[in-house]
């Protein structure tokens, strides 16, 4: 039904840039709420940040608030992830998802329902 790619991750030193990119495949209604989250070996997956496809409203968590920033474009059915001021302790795996509601501030991977494969983020220092 609904595909979802990331890419842009890669090796990086702290205190530089990188940008994510998540596109969708498939026809997904714009109700959605689309969202980063991240996962480091040996930890939970935690939440980064959603966007509301429809409106462009953001929500980020207070650890990447300020560095981070979501965007869209609508007719190349992308959301991008801009993360700026790299630290050791963004290394991770970066995943986007969609949930099926309309809620901006679902922070449980349980909450949605479509998920990428994954893009590696290294930070080193």
């Amino acid at each position: 039904q609904v595909q979802l790619v990331e890419s842009g991750g890669g090796l990086v030193k702290a205190g530089d840039s990188l940008r994510l990119s998540c596109e969708a495949f498939g026809r997904i209604a714009s109700t959605y709420t689309r969202a980063w989250f991240r996962q480091a070996p040996g930890k939970e997956r935690e939440f980064v940040a959603a966007i509301r496809w429809l409106g462009g409203s953001t929500y980020y968590d207070d650890s990447v608030k300020g560095r981070f920033t979501l965007s869209r474009d609508i007719a190349k059915s992308t959301m991008y992830l801009q993360m700026n001021r790299l630290e050791p302790e963004d290394t991770a795996v970066y995943y986007c998802a969609v949930d099926n509601g309309a809620s901006l501030y679902a922070t449980s991977s349980y909450e949605y329902q479509h998920w990428g494969q994954g893009t590696q983020v290294t930070v080193s220092s």
